[in-house]
């Protein structure tokens, strides 16, 4: 990786809730609220932001662990932001605490843990 990422780097996106995003199974929408799958996704995302302007060429980030408590609703149309923060880096391990929040209130919280790895390593575990 190129030196520079630190503990407390952060990374904000923003979303706006879409029917696409609601909580669905076999596509029969259950909820018409921001699905726990989406937050996910979201969490993930910014996460991966944190890494990219920090991989080498060579490098490719690849998701480990993700914990998430989905904590309140956000119907279609909320904004919401996600934080991700660079929590700790262990060797090639980087580890992001995560909030999502709809206007000040808090929707969800996790972590994400990603791992740094060749691109050819990753090609050979794919075979």
């Amino acid at each position: 990786m190129i030196s520079g990422l630190k503990e407390g780097y952060s990374v904000e996106i923003m979303v706006e809730v879409i029917p696409e995003m609601f909580a669905k199974f076999e596509g029969d929408i259950v909820h018409r609220t921001y699905s726990t799958v989406s937050m996910i996704y979201h969490m993930e995302w910014a996460s991966r932001q944190i890494i990219i302007p920090f991989l080498e060429e060579h490098e490719e980030g690849m998701g480990m662990a993700v914990s998430a408590k989905h904590l309140a609703p956000a119907p279609e149309g909320s904004k919401l932001k996600i934080s991700a923060v660079l929590s700790e880096m262990k060797d090639n391990h980087v580890m992001t605490k995560v909030t999502v929040k709809k206007c000040e209130k808090i929707i969800g919280v996790g972590e994400v843990e990603q791992v740094i790895l060749p691109k050819s390593k990753i090609a050979k575990m794919l075979e």
